[in-house]
């Protein structure tokens, strides 16, 4: 069977939440994603333009599938001092942050912190010509 065409491109996302309400203000007011649709009170389909973010809500005892892979999830940053301003704005917020901002070895600028249910955001900047 002959290999199928590329992927072309990498936009959604889908996360089990269990903080909610903490999760949906995380990403809606926060971050500024705008949602895109919310098909029931359990489901929350979130852009920031040409992406798509799914928070699914957790059932009583949802216990994540062992071994969890998820590192992080990036967002990508227009600028390089961005970064630095993203940092400032999120521990103003009370936002954990787990990693603070540094220059990397490829010419890109991050830092992480942690969503209201632990998962690990990146925000990063890439210069023009590391993007696809």
């Amino acid at each position: 069977m002959p290999k199928p065409k590329s992927i072309a491109k990498l936009r959604h996302v889908a996360l089990f939440v269990q903080n909610w309400a903490d999760s949906e203000y995380f990403y809606t007011q926060l971050l500024g994603m705008t949602i895109d649709w919310r098909p029931d009170n359990d489901n929350l389909y979130l852009t920031s333009g040409s992406d798509n973010l799914a928070l699914h809500r957790a059932p009583p005892g949802f216990k994540p599938i062992k071994p969890q892979r998820l590192d992080h999830i990036g967002f990508f940053l227009e600028n390089a001092n961005d970064v630095d301003e993203w940092h400032t704005y999120l521990i103003a917020n009370n936002v954990v942050i787990k990693a603070p901002p540094k220059d990397h070895r490829d010419g890109t600028r991050s830092f992480y912190c942690a969503d209201p249910d632990g998962n690990i955001i990146q925000m990063i900047y890439y210069p023009a010509s590391k993007m696809l």
